[in-house]
């Protein structure tokens, strides 16, 4: 795909959403259409596969900020007439730029002087050279693959101590037949004799040297006599395989895991994107969390509280026996150190363990009888448990 094809596209267009939506919004609307296109949720539909490629290349270019500003600036200067688009716009090297209406840009200042400077000059792949000078590599020459993103849920307790999980993925992958080159098994790409393997061709107009993609390898630099009869000769294949994911202890819910190399396979042999793996976490009947710390709360009756007692506590690992003072309140939070969430390195967690008095709803005579002693002996003790309210 040559460079102004890349930039006509419309990806904010693809993903429905406006030029000016913020990242969030933009990968919100990417995992919509993702879901919804998917190859494996919808089998045999080359639209849907098509749609799913479409929109997770728009998302790969506006979700990356250094990539979406480039975007947006070729793209305006598209709109503008410049490279021969619209009406009285055009390339014009002797009135010294970009014209239409009289306006005038430098091409210093639109493509970046000296060419090093990563900006749109890059984008563009020194498109423009003054005096004829030398050409930068074209955009569409073997480069890295995308990354993509995916996601996962897990049960509270795998999260919290770790788990392996098995991922299928419908991505485009290295082809096992051609092992990326694009030429079929036994040969190999040649250098195209006509750009010489620079991917584009130099045509002088006035002061400027004019670079374009080269029409014999479209920019590649290569010539494929044979093309892979799997890939035909993209060295890309979209395929579904499964990888096995390890989670490490203690992850939690929103956090991305990075496995180098996983992703979308690199163009002509070019090294693989990398996989993001967002890990979804489903809340405990028994646990919360903070932090690192666990959470737990524990039904005790008025009794316990007053005389004390151990409790025996649930873990992520069985139980263990916790300590309540004499006299403790309802609500109180009891430490117990390093029984919380693991960590890959250093220091667990610790478990809070939160008392809660559960009041009975029914009593029988005896039981009745007793607290009614008991309230009376307390009164007879001097105990008044609105001492100092003040809403005595």
């Amino acid at each position: 795909m040559s460079q102004r094809e890349w930039i006509e596209k419309d990806f904010y267009k693809e993903l429905g959403v406006s030029s000016s939506a913020t990242t969030e919004e933009i990968t919100k609307a990417y995992r919509k259409l993702a879901r919804d296109n998917h190859p494996d949720a919808n089998p045999g539909n080359a639209e849907a596969e098509q749609r799913f490629k479409a929109v997770s290349e728009a998302k790969s270019v506006l979700t990356d900020p250094a990539k979406r500003k480039e975007y947006d600036e070729a793209r305006r200067l598209f709109a503008s007439g410049g490279f021969g688009r619209g009406g009285g716009g055009g390339f014009n090297p002797g009135a010294g730029g970009f014209g239409g209406g009289g306006q005038t840009f430098d091409v210093g200042d639109i493509f970046g002087q000296g060419g090093g400077d990563g900006g749109i000059g890059d984008l563009f792949g020194g498109l423009f050279n003054r005096g004829g000078g030398q050409q930068r590599t074209a955009s569409n020459r073997p480069r890295r693959g995308s990354d993509v993103e995916t996601e996962t849920t897990l049960g509270f307790r795998e999260a919290t101590q770790g788990v392996t999980v098995p991922l299928r993925l419908t991505s485009p992958s290295s082809c096992t037949t051609c092992h990326g080159s694009g030429a079929k098994p036994g040969t190999s790409p040649r250098v195209c004799p006509r750009c010489n393997g620079a991917g584009v061709v130099n045509r002088n107009q006035g002061a400027f040297g004019f670079s374009e993609p080269c029409d014999d390898c479209r920019g590649t630099g290569s010539i494929i006599d044979d093309p892979c009869d799997d890939c035909r000769g993209t060295g890309v294949q979209n395929r579904t395989r499964t990888i096995t994911v390890r989670v490490p202890p203690g992850v939690s819910d929103g956090q991305k895991i990075r496995l180098a190399g996983q992703g979308e396979a690199g163009l002509r042999g070019a090294p693989s994107g990398d996989l993001y793996v967002t890990v979804r976490v489903r809340p405990d009947k028994v646990f919360g969390r903070t932090g690192d710390d666990l959470t737990v709360t524990v039904p005790v009756s008025y009794g316990e509280l007053v005389l004390g007692t151990t409790l025996s506590v649930p873990t992520l690992d069985g139980r263990v026996g916790v300590k309540v003072p004499p006299g403790t309140v309802d609500g109180r939070v009891l430490r117990v150190r390093g029984r919380g969430v693991p960590k890959k390195a250093g220091t667990p967690g610790d478990l809070m363990v939160t008392v809660k008095v559960a009041v009975p709803q029914k009593l029988d005579d005896p039981a009745t009888e007793a607290l009614h002693a008991y309230l009376e002996a307390e009164k007879a003790s001097g105990f008044d448990p609105r001492a100092g309210w003040a809403g005595a």
